[in-house]
């Protein structure tokens, strides 16, 4: 079956497909944010959006499609293998090593996996009439690489004349390089936001007869103009305001074809802005926002909704879906505006379970004003324990700062969900042993996840290589496994490796490991029980005060402050300089207040710094009002 030729049918209706392996649980915030802009910019024009991965899910099983969706390669293999069945070997040795330890992948076997997806995906695309279509967008992110490719292969196989256009976080800048060349199929890529360049190219296709007529597209990168020296360009929205609300009917109605047993609620993606804020030049730095991150490539600067634009946008969501979980898809909340927002969430007055993603420096009032609205998970950029390392990582933050937010949402009762990064190039014995000395004080605290370093396309330590003490970079080998030779080496893939100490990086972080480990081993078992307290609490009798101090293995200690070392401990529940703390009690003398914050950290109730200082108890009243002891109840 072909499609129609582009003189005989006029451009009526496109289509958008996200194929595997996103999150299952939710939406795709791309297509439902692009199928809403292009609705009001086409009234006529019919536009359906295909979250086929939600799909793939209730066909192989929600939690084998959870753990696949969470490890990159493993999710790269299984379409692999229908693209490129002649290096089956080669992808297996990719399955294997990512599926080690996890036997629920495993029994389920690579040839196995790919034959049920391939059925799955295979019914889809022979059943749906992509001739009637005039354009067909796929948006590409993480784990969709392979996934998307199949189905762009499939579809032009059966439909040569339909046009195909690919964008999203996987195709930005260097990675449109060669593109063309070595994936025929694909007509057009868009380079950043894709609102403005697609409904562009939609306006082109419709008033145009043929895909040589249509002229340069900012931020449209073609086959006629792929071989231009011109630098790819980018075409942004000015400002978020005049974006619709998300689109999401159709995810919806997929999920109500499904079995009473295969249902379930999903979570709602939202965004307050696009871009990073602390992605900004610094002075004089070399670079600028942090040092491993490649998150923002497809935007240049921050923007952000009106706080009555973000709040209007969760209420409509939330009662035309009747869903109450909402995740919101920035990679960094604005700070001005959040107060606004989460005040204004609030005063919906709805039991909301929202996420978000927020830097350490967020105010304690503003993580406050979001627990009242709903906050109950974050993401905080912490990435390390050592102020000496999160200078190299650029963070523009320090280890107390990160203390500081850690204990704040151990009090409001926020789960934090937070990477240390392990493996920095550049990072040494000293980055190890502050960290190692740092987690001591961290161990009240909900446990970080480790997560091991990986060089992105096109972040900082990518562009300058040397200053990070990297001799080469390339595409990272997993990508020559699941590959021909002529694709890995005509892409630059998102994906990176390199060579420069990365075996002496494995040996020093092993201690930090071993430790993160132990850490959530004795937090989960310190909150163990339904009447589970803080690990380090204190109870306020006014003019003293008791700290309990919870141990995996011994007694518990317990320590009371009387008079002015009770207000000096209060006074610092927010990190304090000794200069402060000095100005605060005019009459007490330094040789009498120092041995006392000595005293305070070597019994690992305060945490130093620089001269800085941070009591680490929580108040036992404020976490029983946050709801510690019914989140810990859920979580056992």
């Amino acid at each position: 079956m072909k499609g129609k030729g582009r003189e005989t049918d006029p451009l009526k209706r496109i289509a958008l497909v996200s194929t595997p392996w996103p999150l299952f649980s939710r939406p795709s915030i791309q297509l439902g944010t692009l199928k809403a802009y292009l609705s009001t910019q086409f009234p006529d024009l019919e536009v359906a959006a295909y979250h086929f991965y939600l799909k793939v899910a209730e066909t192989i099983g929600y939690n084998l499609y959870q753990v696949i969706s969470e490890k990159t390669w493993l999710a790269e293999t299984v379409y692999a293998t229908l693209l490129f069945p002649e290096r089956l070997k080669y992808i297996e040795k990719v399955f294997c090593r990512e599926t080690s330890g996890n036997p629920l992948v495993r029994k389920a076997g690579l040839k196995t996996l790919a034959n049920k997806v391939k059925k799955v995906s295979d019914v889809f695309i022979d059943s749906t009439d992509w001739g009637a279509f005039g354009l067909t967008g796929f948006s590409v992110c993480l784990c969709q690489l392979t996934s998307t490719l199949y189905f762009i292969k499939r579809i032009k196989q059966r439909f040569p004349d339909l046009s195909i256009v690919i964008g999203g976080s996987m195709f930005a800048d260097e990675s449109t390089r060669n593109l063309f060349q070595v994936f025929p199929e694909v007509d057009f890529v868009v380079n950043g936001e894709g609102e403005l360049p697609l409904s562009q190219l939609v306006r082109h296709l419709r008033d145009s007869q043929s895909h040589e007529e249509i002229h340069t597209i900012p931020g449209i990168v073609s086959q006629k103009t792929a071989n231009n020296e011109t630098p790819v360009s980018f075409s942004q929205m000015e400002t978020l305001s005049n974006l619709p609300t998300p689109e999401y009917d159709d995810y919806f109605n997929l999920l109500k074809t499904f079995s009473p047993h295969k249902t379930f609620f999903p979570t709602l993606p939202a965004e307050i802005s696009r871009g990073c804020w602390w992605r900004r030049q610094q002075g004089a730095a070399k670079y600028s926002g942090c040092a491993f991150c490649n998150l923002n490539l497809q935007w240049s600067g921050y923007r952000s909704k009106s706080p009555l634009q973000v709040v209007s946008e969760i209420d409509n969501l939330t009662t035309k879906h009747e869903i109450l979980s909402v995740a919101f898809m920035d990679n960094l909340l604005p700070i001005k505006e959040s107060e606004d927002i989460f005040t204004g969430l609030g005063k919906l007055s709805k039991d909301v379970r929202l996420f978000a993603e927020i830097r350490a420096t967020t105010p304690r009032h503003i993580l406050e004003t979001m627990r009242a609205a709903g906050i109950h998970e974050v993401q905080i950029g912490i990435e390390a324990l050592s102020t000496r390392l999160l200078k190299k990582l650029n963070k523009g933050t320090t280890a107390i700062q990160n203390l500081e937010i850690m204990k704040h949402c151990e009090e409001l009762g926020i789960a934090n969900v937070s990477n240390l990064i392990l493996h920095f190039p550049g990072s040494d014995l000293l980055d190890v042993e502050e960290t190692l000395r740092n987690l001591e004080f961290a161990l009240p605290f909900r446990p970080l996840r480790f997560v091991h370093f990986w060089l992105g396309l096109g972040s900082p330590v990518w562009q300058d290589p040397g200053a990070f003490g990297i001799k080469a970079v390339f595409n990272h080998p997993n990508y020559a496994a699941i590959f021909p030779p002529h694709i890995f080496s005509s892409m630059n893939f998102m994906i990176q490796a390199y060579r420069g100490k990365l075996g002496l990086q494995k040996k020093i972080w092993q201690p930090v490991k071993k430790k993160v480990r132990i850490w959530k081993k004795e937090y989960a078992e310190l909150h163990r029980g339904p009447l589970s307290t803080p690990i380090l609490s204190f109870r306020d009798g006014m003019d003293f005060l008791i700290i309990r101090q919870k141990r995996v293995g011994t007694e518990h200690s317990t320590h009371r402050l009387v008079g002015t070392s009770r207000a000096i401990y209060l006074f610092c529940q927010r990190h304090r300089s000794l200069k402060r703390i000095l100005a605060h009690f005019p009459g007490i003398a330094e040789d009498r207040i120092l041995p006392f914050l000595r005293m305070m950290v070597d019994k690992k109730l305060m945490f130093e710094e620089n001269g800085r200082y941070l009591s680490l108890a929580i108040p036992v009243k404020s976490a029983s009002n946050s709801g510690f002891s019914s989140r810990n109840r859920a979580n056992t």
